[in-house]
């Protein structure tokens, strides 16, 4: 149906290549140019400033869910204002003791106007098919749950 590519670019920068010091620095590049740096998670030897993959996987779950979420909206004609998330993923083991990111929690709090409001039953519903039809969320085995916004 449609193709993605991203490039990734890592260059040695000290003579030696050892476990403890080699760099985990790198940068991704996007269709349009977009670059990002970034580099392992700090427990793995990673470079704080930078992005690691898990906090990407956990940005693009969000990311899939809340596109999906707009597009249910704006069908269902409701009007979103706004729309953010404090999602939160989980490095743990799985069920056959490798590490992975078992778990995501989407704390997603959106603020709505116009002349009819969706009911919290409606925005469940909504949250519901998100998931369902998220293409990200299809592709992982990851368990992905959509936490309700606290007052």
């Amino acid at each position: 149906m449609s193709e993605h590519r991203a490039s990734l670019t890592w260059n040695r920068d000290r003579d030696d290549f050892k476990y403890p010091t080699y760099t985990r620095d790198h940068t991704w590049t996007f269709h349009g140019g977009e670059s990002v740096r970034a580099s392992a998670a700090p427990e793995f030897l990673g470079n704080a400033d930078r992005v690691d993959p898990e906090e990407a996987f956990v940005a693009s779950l969000s990311a899939c869910h809340m596109l999906t979420f707009l597009a249910i909206a704006a069908k269902r004609r409701f009007v979103v204002d706004a729309y953010s998330d404090d999602a939160v993923g989980y490095l743990e083991k799985n069920a056959e003791g490798r590490l992975a990111i078992t778990r995501v929690e989407l704390r997603p709090e959106i603020s709505f106007s116009g002349e009819t409001l969706p009911t919290p039953d409606q925005i469940e519903s909504m949250h519901h098919l998100s998931h369902k039809e998220c293409f990200i969320a299809n592709s992982v085995s990851t368990k992905i749950v959509v936490l309700p916004a606290v007052p």
